[in-house]
């Protein structure tokens, strides 16, 4: 199985399943790459200190050090709450192990539900290619199959345990999995796989020029107002949450969104309104300004 990476010491997020356990015993017999193996407890299910007990096993059996966090979510935790969680404690990991970038485990059927989940949502453009690998955020299976890994688990006869929860298709993403994704054919997958490449680098494009859009205002924290009211409604939306991404905002709706670009064309001068609790969007006759509370 071929995988990719500089030289150096990453953060490898091991949750015990079986996409984990395939992407850390390919890890491990890579030269130049150190690992730190990092495990995540939500405290969701009763018998995930056992997934916590294999993984550390498993990181020991290879010498490679291994560091664990616990959530304590509860059995109600919803799918965003877990994220948040586990991301905040991989981002400690690979600060405090001075790491070049955390490693997840994400495959091409993670990819292909996360657009479908996205698209039923509605979410916006960036949705359908929303789980990608970046920089500081690597996920080097995207290329493979979930199909390709339990073979290589199988064929190298790794241990892994099986989420008792991923059974449930209450959970949209489980429903997507189970129901709806094994009906593409080959082809179809190919075509969607396609496709999504082709909007990332769409998204790509449009991304450099709301980037230059936004060098082309007074500062990074203000817009020319009036050139913001003749931007198309949808243009305007999409200036706005690059705006607030760029400013470190990254906790906002598309109710959020409309509701900022509405008043940013029809407030009155010497208005201001919230972005959330510790910023706010300041309107004059002819500049926004984002203002970000002292914490």
């Amino acid at each position: 199985m071929k995988i990719e990476l500089e030289p150096g010491i990453y953060v490898a997020a091991v949750s015990g399943g079986v996409d984990s356990m395939v992407l850390l015993d390919v890890l491990r017999q890579m030269d130049g790459v150190k690992l730190v193996v990092a495990h995540f407890d939500h405290g969701i299910r009763d018998d995930s200190e056992a997934d916590r007990r294999l993984v550390q096993r498993v990181a020991a059996s290879h010498g490679l050090p291994f560091v664990f966090g616990e959530g304590k979510l509860g059995p109600d935790a919803n799918e965003a709450t877990a994220r948040r969680a586990r991301y905040e404690f991989l981002q400690r990991v690979k600060r405090s192990s001075k790491a070049r970038a955390i490693l997840m485990a994400h495959h091409q059927d993670d990819q292909i539900e996360t657009a479908i989940i996205n698209l039923v949502r509605g979410t916006n453009r960036r949705g359908l290619t929303s789980l990608k690998d970046h920089e500081k955020l690597r996920r080097p299976l995207l290329h493979m199959t979930k199909r390709q890994l339990r073979a290589y688990a199988l064929a190298h006869r790794l241990e892994w345990r099986e989420d008792s929860t991923n059974a449930d298709t209450v959970y949209l993403r489980n429903h997507i999995r189970h129901r709806l994704v094994p009906k593409l054919t080959v082809a179809q997958r190919q075509r969607l796989t396609t496709l999504l490449g082709e909007a990332d680098k769409i998204n790509q494009e449009l991304e450099t020029h709301l980037v230059n859009y936004l060098h082309m205002q007074p500062s990074l924290d203000v817009l020319d107002r009036q050139m913001f009211i003749h931007l198309p409604h949808n243009v305007a939306r999409e200036v706005m949450a690059s705006w607030l991404r760029h400013r470190g905002l990254t906790q906002f709706d598309r109710a959020t969104i409309e509701r900022l670009v509405v008043g940013a064309k029809t407030g009155r001068h010497g208005s201001q309104i919230d972005v959330n609790r510790g910023s706010q969007m300041w309107i004059s006759s002819n500049k926004l300004a984002l203002r970000m509370n002292e914490r």
